[in-house]
């Protein structure tokens, strides 16, 4: 499947999260996705994706990724990993710290029990996704950290086609996912792209609530 580029006006920021998913929605019209299932990347993402699984009639799940802190450094992100699927590293930052990946299991495995208790939360069971059309949603890219985890995880459940789709990247991160999904939608590409908040005029946290209000609506259609 090709890589999409809308002809759609370009956004210049949002307003908060649901106006993000609404222009975001707007530009997977021409991709072709005949029975889709939107993942909104826990937390900030869920909420765009909610209003592009609302404008696709398509059920919402949650994608919960955990980051891999650096060895004394637990803020800084050198990769990151999900309930299921192999890990994703910033290799060039890995070999800065003068680590391997063997020194990162410990903690990698950590994240992904937390990643899968977490995912229990939000649904319990997990869904059929063999042969459908997955779309991943998160609210921006800034490293990619958590997004190159969530699709290399969804890309095991072999799906049709797997479509990342963002409001806002780091044109770097864009360019360095297009070999991670079928296809790739970001709206807006800024240059000097510095952090993903600086796209919203509200960013305020997601709470747990708010995912499952969202999950009671849309969840399971």
């Amino acid at each position: 499947m090709p890589q999409m580029r809308s002809r759609l006006p370009r956004a210049t920021g949002y307003a908060d999260r649901a106006h993000a998913g609404q222009v975001l929605a707007g530009h997977l019209h021409g991709v072709d996705l005949p029975e889709p299932v939107v993942f909104g990347l826990a937390r900030g993402g869920v909420p765009v994706a909610a209003e592009v699984a609302r404008a696709l009639e398509a059920p919402l799940r949650v994608c919960v990724a955990r980051k891999i802190g650096a060895p004394g450094q637990p803020e800084l992100a050198l990769g990151a990993v999900t309930a299921h699927g192999p890990p994703g590293y910033d290799h060039d930052l890995v070999r800065a710290f003068g680590v391997s990946d063997e020194d990162l299991a410990a903690a990698c495995e950590r994240e992904r029990a937390e990643a899968a208790r977490r995912e229990r939360l939000y649904h319990g069971e997990p869904v059929q996704l063999a042969g459908r059309d997955v779309v991943l949603v998160d609210d921006g890219l800034a490293t990619g950290a958590t997004a190159r985890a969530a699709l290399r995880a969804l890309a095991q459940a072999g799906p049709r086609h797997l479509v990342l789709a963002v409001p806002v990247g780091s044109p770097e991160s864009v360019r360095a996912l297009r070999g991670e999904a079928d296809v790739v939608v970001c709206v807006l590409q800024p240059v000097g792209f510095a952090a993903v908040g600086q796209w919203y005029r509200d960013f305020a946290a997601t709470s747990d609530e708010e995912i499952n209000d969202l999950l009671a609506e849309l969840g399971e259609r």
